[in-house]
């Protein structure tokens, strides 16, 4: 492909239990098949929907480089497809676990990280018992034909992330989710205001089914800058190209252009800190 272009594969599965490897690779391979140069996979892509409980496990985390990081690697490397994935990762110095989102390259290296930094707790979505909240703003990570930022689930409910992203110079939005069916519409609603303000695409991908009794379900989506959904889908596997010329236009047209006054709302943040 071109390289103002970037080809990306949304993957709406999860690959736990026998045969996990084989079936995340020959997903893999199927999508560079159709030409994709990443794939991005929902949130905990290796593992049951373990927040369904409020029961906490060691085995659920992992150091760093841990089983399901080089599970991941391993998957990129052998499909030749670059790869955002996820994991449940534990700080060896400080013990604290954090759901940290893993994007690799097509040979399997670590291009960058994100630490899920808003952290729902309720029922079906315990999510504060088995991880905290990360403390580092998000960054754009470079190493593809397009630069992207990442943000996990609930991080796109304070847009902030989104749009601090693509003042960084992020053309796209990665967000791996996990949420139900019946809240579907709020969702999108969401990913696209993002999409609008932020001048950026937006590519989310849900967990596809049911589990643990939580009704988790609705598509997955990519958007375009204007808002435009170009994917709306429940398919495990659909291919979308991303046009780089698309964003500088964005940027060009309303809202895109308007001054991001960076400092100007950093003092109003400030305020918000020393009150809250």
């Amino acid at each position: 492909m071109p390289a103002d272009i970037l080809t990306i594969a949304l993957v709406t599965e999860v690959f736990h239990g026998e045969g996990r490897d084989e079936r995340l690779r020959a997903l893999l391979v199927e999508a560079r098949s159709f030409g994709a140069e990443l794939a991005v996979l929902p949130e905990l892509p290796l593992d049951p929907w373990f927040p369904c409980s409020r029961e906490t496990r060691d085995t659920d985390a992992e150091p760093p480089e841990g089983p399901r990081h080089r599970a991941l690697a391993a998957a990129a490397a052998a499909a030749g497809v670059a790869m955002l994935g996820s994991a449940v990762v534990r700080d060896p110095a400080t013990g604290r676990r954090h759901h940290t989102a893993l994007l690799f390259s097509r040979d399997g290296r670590l291009l960058g990280s994100h630490r899920k930094a808003h952290v729902p707790h309720e029922e079906g979505y315990w999510e504060a018992d088995h991880y905290e909240p990360g403390d580092e703003p998000p960054a754009v990570i470079a190493g593809l034909d397009m630069p992207v930022g990442i943000q996990l689930c609930s991080d796109v409910q304070r847009p902030a992330g989104t749009n601090t992203l693509a003042a960084l110079g992020a053309e796209a939005v990665l967000c791996p989710r996990c949420t139900p069916e019946v809240s579907y519409p709020r969702w999108r609603l969401v990913l696209q205001a993002n999409a609008v303000t932020s001048a950026a695409y937006v590519i989310s991908v849900n967990r596809p089914r049911p589990e643990g009794g939580v009704p988790i379900g609705g598509p997955s989506l990519a958007i375009a800058p204007d808002g435009a959904v170009l994917v709306e889908t429940t398919d495990p596997l659909a291919v979308v190209s991303l046009d780089r010329s698309v964003v500088r236009r964005a940027h060009l047209d309303y809202p895109g252009y308007l001054p991001v006054r960076a400092a100007l709302y950093a003092t109003g943040w400030r305020r918000v800190g020393r009150e809250t």
